[in-house]
Order: C-alpha cells, then structure tokens, then sequence
C-alpha cells in the first residue's frame, strides 16, 4: 500500500506516474532505508520539509543505492501534487535543492511547451549545486579532488537545467521525449526564446563605444587647449631652476687663501 500511487492519479504519458522511473531503480528506492523512514505518508506539504533537508542531488550511487533526491522525486510521481503546488515549490528561491527537484518533476511529467516556459527562467540561476555520482572525476583543485573522490561533484543550477531540456538521461533517470523549441516555434505554440547574453553585449558593446567616444573627445579638449608655448616656457623654467642651484652651490664654496 506504502508504494502504490495515489487513487485518482492521472496517467503520465499514458502509464503509472511511477512507472516512469526504470523498474531496477523504482525497486531499489522501495527498499532503501530513507523511502521506508522518511517518506512514508507524505504529503505536498510535509515533502517540503524533506527536500530543504536535501544537500546533494543524483541518482544512485556506491552499491546502486538511490540518494534522497531520487527518493523524493518517486515521491513526488506518487502523490502526484496539484501543478500550482510545484510552481510554487520553483518560486522558493531560498531553497536551490527543493527548485530543483520541482524542475525534475515538471520536465518528467508536463507537457513540453509547459517544460519551457517553466524551466527556461531557472536557466538565470547560477547557484551551485552538489552532485553526487558513482564514480571519481578529474579535477583540478585539490579540494574539488577530495570531494570528488568521495563521489561528489559540483555543477550550477542552470547547468541542471540545460540538461532537463537537452539531455535523454539525467541523474539515472531516462527523461520522456521533450519536443524541440524550434518545432514549437514553427507551429504558434511557443515565441521565440529571447537571448540575455545577445542582449548583453550588445549593450556592453553600446557603453564601450560611448566611453571610447567619451574617452577620445575629451583626449582631444586637454590636447587643444594647452597652448603651444606651455613646453618652450616648461623648459626655460627648468634651465633657470637649475641655474640658479648651481650658482649657489659655486658661492657655497670659499676661495683658498
């Protein structure tokens, strides 16, 4: 009863919610110790306690073992929460690990033109997330190397994104086929992507112009008012200068007698 989906639920891409996940996987979370402690008898409203809890996302790790993130997304595809619920589970910008579990469940289970308008803003996210994965990875700081060898990694919130929006399998997970943006965009169903970085060196590149304009012009008012004679007169006043130090130094100096 503790694994069978919710009465009433929807079909998912015409199956079981939870049938999404791979049966080798949905078992192994079914017997590990944190699904049969932890989520039992959750709701929408308590699960939000369990993912602040969260500190790493992936998917199983050491000997198969499924991490907490993984635990709650089956979770999730169980109970099948309302779709304003989890917009507001992505509008808690404290909580990095809870936004993107919610990112998780709404690439798996809406529809594709729902996915982009949904997780395309979260791709301005540039938190950092831990990753915990099966295996050792090269890394440069020693640091990094450490953890890495414990089977951690680190990779950003919109880095996670891309991959829900371009990748089959994230996190063990194989994703549902997602339509691409650009055949939605030549049926109506979606307008076009609007690009920041395209907006932002355009105006980086309008403000170098103007302090370059700037720049030059105002090179160009010191250079025309200083006068011709300033470096003629600069130059007798250092020869007079200097003149006159060496005379007091030659009246320094007494005569023999």
């Amino acid at each position: 009863m503790a694994n069978t989906t919710v009465a009433g639920a929807l079909s998912i891409h015409g199956q079981n919610p939870q049938f999404l996940v791979e049966t080798v996987i949905r078992n192994r979370i079914w017997e590990s110790i944190y699904w049969k402690e932890h989520c039992f008898a959750l709701t929408a409203e308590s699960l939000i306690d369990k993912a602040i809890e969260v500190r790493f996302i992936g998917g199983v790790y050491g000997n198969q073992r499924p991490t907490e993130f993984l635990c709650l997304l089956l979770k999730l595809l169980q109970i099948q929460p309302e779709k304003e619920i989890l917009v507001e589970y992505m509008r808690a910008d404290e909580f990095k690990y809870l936004r993107a579990l919610a990112a998780f469940y709404i690439r798996m289970t809406f529809r594709a033109v729902d996915v982009y308008e949904l997780l395309e803003p979260l791709l301005k996210d540039y938190r950092k997330l831990r990753l915990r994965n099966m295996g050792a990875s090269r890394c440069v700081c020693l640091r990094l190397l450490l953890i890495s060898l414990a089977g951690y990694s680190l990779t950003f919130m919109d880095e996670f994104v891309d991959q829900l929006l371009t990748e089959e399998r994230v996190c063990d997970i194989i994703l549902p086929r997602l339509t691409k943006r650009s055949t939605l965009e030549e049926n109506g169903e979606i307008g076009p992507r609007q690009s920041r970085l395209l907006d932002a060196l355009e105006g980086k590149s309008e403000h170098g112009s103007e302090r370059g304009r700037s720049r030059s012009r105002s090179s160009r008012s010191r250079s025309g008012s200083r006068p011709p004679s300033d470096a003629g007169s600069y130059r007798s006043r250092s020869v007079s200068s200097a003149g006159s130090r060496f005379r007091s130094r030659s009246r320094s100096v007494t005569p023999d007698t």
